[in-house]
Formats: C-alpha cells, structure tokens, sequence
C-alpha cells in the first residue's frame, strides 16, 4: 500500500525558510515523479515543483523558481522541499503526491497519490 506522509511545516515570517518531507512507504522513490503542490484557501490546488525521481529532471511553477529546491533521499525514500525566501503569498496547506511514470507536468489531476498535507503559514 503506498503512503506518503508529508513534514515540516509550520509558521515563519516573510524572508525565512522551511524544508518540508515527504516520506514515502510502498514505492521506491527511485522511479517514478513525485510532486508537491499548495493549496490556500479559497484556491484551487497548484503545483509548485515535480522531481522524476529515478531521472534526476525537475520542473518549478514559476512562483517556485530561484526560491524553492526539490531534491531526494533514496536510502530514507523521501523527498524534501527547501523553501527560501518565503512571501506571505506561499501560505497554504502543502501536499506531496506520487505519479508512477514519468513527471508530465505540475497538473493535480496526473498524480495517483496523495498525502495529507502541511500547513505552512507566513506573516509579513
């Protein structure tokens, strides 16, 4: 059965840093693309960055790139969000998810499953 947990989040103000992880059980992390995404309130989910996890390619939303790093450890079968340089804009709950193949983008609707999500929060 593949779970993914994610961690991490929590309450930091605008200009400071978070890594968030999701830690995988049931699949090997080594194949495959793994994603995370945001969701605030009142808002539809959106991708923010997506690994190919066996390939090493990544993809960043546009509000991602320069600030945030998406990157693995195999031997924990986790993935980790470094978030730098937070804007108070980046509040929401964050998730991590799983698609067996290969990355196809940061669409919500490619990815097979989903984790329960962290809360991150910025004030200004």
């Amino acid at each position: 059965q593949v779970q993914l947990v994610e961690s991490g989040g929590g309450s930091v103000q605008a200009g400071g840093s978070l890594r968030l992880s999701c830690a995988v059980s049931g699949y090997p992390i080594s194949s495959g693309c793994i994603g995370w995404f945001r969701q605030a309130p009142g808002k539809e989910r959106e991708g923010v960055a997506a690994s190919n996890t066996g390939g090493g390619s990544t993809l960043y939303a546009d509000s991602a790139k320069g600030r945030f790093t998406i990157s693995q450890d195999n031997a924990q079968n986790t993935v980790y969000l470094q978030m730098n340089t937070l804007k108070p804009e980046d509040t929401a709950v964050y998730y991590c998810a799983l698609d067996w193949g290969y990355c196809r983008g940061l669409g919500p609707s490619t990815y097979n499953y989903w984790g329960q999500g962290t809360q991150v929060t910025v004030s200004s």
